[in-house]
């Protein structure tokens, strides 16, 4: 951005007098901010742009000139520094649409943005996001409140509630995203950014990962479940569908059609990040399958967690798989207990496991992009 003094020469007043101005040009826009000065055009220079060296005063004004200009220099230096872009609204604090704006109503607006581009993964961390801060404290707040005492409070608060770092860190990268968009739309432009002293990322630490050995994996494959119900059968069948696939994700389990697999392979796209993978179908994984194949055509889902006829929305699919991950979840913890196991089975401890058993069977290849 550029700052420039100039003699508008276009808007002479009744007294004869031009009034100066600053122009400021950005991204070929430019915009006019007067001084609350105005000169004879006699006695201003415009090649030099500056009063006469004969201009009455022509030293106050000059000095009046350089002091707004520096202001102004310095305001966008501290966009800088505090990484915001440096936009006209940013500089000039004048978005009076978003003035009013507090946290809670722009915290909705992204909400509602997420949902009309269907990302309701994202927005449902949102929505638990503006849910905890509603307990808090109010909402009804502007972003300049949200300074570096209510992070750390806001902290305290989450911990008593059992929060554990890598929630914690979840719940403050949300709340850093939104209020860093809330300074780069012109919400407001703060005096410091509290996120500068308050580091999110010391708050994330690496798990223990959660695995089980191959005579574990022995024990729930020869775990007789035929009088059980219908999700304790589907969670073993799932867990070691898993296992025996590299450890796929749950989420990408459910969404495998029987158009996925060609020539003894498995094809499809990471759910998140949208990266295509393809592995080897091994005869266990192939056993799986074949127990729930009966007609279906080429789209239809394999594993009897989602419908096409039913499930035919984003939205729909994500709060299916999140309620029959749910179910799954609590029937592996029960079979944890069953066979005896001292870590709890979920989903997530299938694509940890140690595949030494995988390996020996001689079935299992990993991953190729």
């Amino acid at each position: 951005m550029t700052i420039n003094v100039v003699c508008r020469k276009d808007a002479i007043n009744r007294n004869h007098l031009a009034p100066l101005a600053l122009v400021f040009t950005h991204d070929r826009r430019r915009k006019f901010v007067g001084l609350g000065i105005s000169v004879a055009l006699e006695h201003w220079d415009f090649e030099k742009q500056q009063p006469t060296t004969d201009c009455p005063d022509g030293a106050e004004i000059q000095f009046q000139i350089t002091s707004k200009i520096r202001e102004y220099e310095k305001k966008i230096k501290k966009l800088e520094v505090l990484e915001i872009p440096v936009t006209f609204d940013n500089l000039f604090e004048q978005n009076g649409k978003r003035i009013n704006c507090t946290v809670g109503d722009f915290f909705k607006q992204v909400i509602e943005r997420l949902e009309k581009v269907e990302k309701y993964g994202s927005a449902s961390k949102h929505k638990v996001t503006l849910a905890l801060m509603s307990q808090f404290r109010s909402v009804n707040m502007h972003f300049e409140e949200l300074d570096l005492t209510y992070l750390r409070e806001f902290e305290i608060f989450l911990r008593q509630r059992g929060n554990v770092n890598n929630s914690l860190a979840t719940k403050f990268s949300v709340l850093k995203a939104v209020y860093n968009k809330a300074v780069s739309e012109g919400v407001f432009v703060p005096k410091s950014n509290p996120f500068q002293q308050f580091k999110v990322g010391s708050l994330w630490t690496n798990t223990r990962k959660r695995a089980i050995t191959k005579e574990d994996i022995h024990k729930l494959i020869e775990l007789d479940l035929s009088d059980r119900d219908f999700y304790t059968q589907l969670a073993k069948d799932i867990f070691l569908f898993s296992y025996f696939m590299a450890g796929i994700n749950f989420k990408d389990i459910a969404l495998l059609t029987y158009g996925d697999i060609d020539n003894g392979r498995i094809y499809y796209a990471r759910r998140k990040t949208g990266k295509m993978m393809n592995c080897c179908l091994t005869e266990q994984a192939q056993e799986i399958i074949d127990k729930y194949h009966t007609d279906q055509m080429e789209e239809d889902y394999i594993f009897p967690i989602l419908d096409r006829n039913v499930h035919t929305t984003e939205k729909q699919i994500l709060e299916r798989v999140k309620k029959t991950l749910k179910h799954i979840n609590k029937r592996l913890h029960e079979l944890s207990e069953k066979i005896g196991l001292h870590t709890p089975l979920t989903t997530y401890v299938a694509r940890h496991i140690i595949s030494s058993y995988s390996l020996k069977t001689k079935n299992l290849q990993r991953f190729s992009a």
